[in-house]
């Protein structure tokens, strides 16, 4: 009957992993204002002899590349699971946001390099048209950020997000360097925020990649304990021990959890595995649980049962069950 565990019986909850209505679209509408105006700002740039305004268009250049990733990554992940790849493609946002971080690096040296370049072969800079199109670019970085700031909260979104948060800091340096310029004629400054635009970037980036290469790595993720998890499971009547327990990120939102118990006997299994489940899905938020129990006593010790169940539930809130029997 359903409800009660047995051997040869796989049970198998559905969880719906689609994204928020309208997030691809606002990735769209992000990439459009973003490429646009990045190459108004780079023409701009060049004929102001601007690096301060050239390099805030090359974030927004990448950006506008970033943006792009991101929302084909956000369709993809959002395609089903099939034989190949029967987790889906979630993990796609995490690749794209590895990537998005690993190109803001680049740009970050980029930066630091015509920089110096500048500080050591001072070039005029007009000051007054820095700071008119350098403010233009803060209202439309403001807009983009505003739109992102409501979209999905994933690692695919914060990659985009960083970069976009690197352009205001751009625009804003910009915009000072353009006024020092115009009020005291001081050129060096333009390069020198260039330094500062780089270095502030630096570290939300190296923490992005980071996150992302641990994600990859199927490191345990931030926040949770594994000796605390297992402690959890074993505290449970009947459990003797827990051993092979892996705990990792299917995408950077969705926690999944694997484990052998050791049991007394296969009595309770049934009422026990449900227990486990919800305690782990309420203290630790993982919602993919996977659970093959071994019962060492009470039966005979040749006699291995399997049992396991994928329960999958999260913030969505619906889903439907089905047995099959073997």
């Amino acid at each position: 009957p359903r409800g009660r565990a047995k051997m040869g019986e796989h049970a198998h909850r559905r969880h719906d992993h689609r994204h928020r209505p309208g997030t691809k679209q606002t990735l769209i509408v992000a990439l459009g204002v973003t490429l646009g105006y990045a190459v108004v700002e780079f023409i701009a740039g060049a004929a102001f002899h601007s690096l301060a305004l050239m390099s805030d268009a090359g974030h927004m250049l990448s950006d506008a590349l970033a943006l792009g990733l991101a929302a084909f990554a956000s369709w993809l992940g959002s395609r089903p699971g099939g034989s190949r790849h029967s987790y889906g493609f979630a993990r796609a946002e995490v690749v794209a946001a590895f990537v998005n971080g690993l190109a803001m690096l680049l740009i970050v040296v980029v930066i630091a390099v015509e920089a110096i370049g500048r500080l050591l072969d001072p070039q005029p800079v007009t000051g007054l048209g820095v700071m008119i199109v350098a403010f233009v670019g803060l209202l439309a970085n403001l807009f983009v950020a505003f739109l992102l700031g409501r979209a999905e909260r994933n690692l695919n979104m914060r990659a985009a997000l960083i970069h976009v948060v690197g352009d205001l800091v751009g625009s804003v340096a910009a915009i000072t360097a353009g006024a020092v310029i115009y009020y005291t004629g001081w050129q060096p400054i333009d390069a020198l925020l260039s330094l500062v635009i780089a270095v502030l970037i630096l570290g939300s980036t190296v923490r992005l990649v980071f996150d992302a290469l641990h994600v990859l790595m199927e490191g345990v993720p931030s926040g949770l304990r594994i000796e605390e998890i297992g402690s959890a499971i074993g505290s449970f009547a009947g459990v003797r021990a827990v051993h092979d327990l892996h705990v990792w990120n299917i995408s950077s939102g969705q926690v999944a959890l694997s484990a052998h118990v050791e049991l007394d006997n296969l009595d309770n299994w049934a009422a026990l595995l449900e227990s486990a489940r919800q305690m782990l899905q309420t203290r630790f938020g993982i919602a993919h649980v996977t659970l093959q129990p071994e019962p060492t006593g009470g039966i005979n010790p040749g006699y291995r049962a399997r049992v396991k169940i994928i329960a999958q539930h999260g913030d969505h809130g619906h889903g439907h069950g089905h047995d099959h029997e073997h």
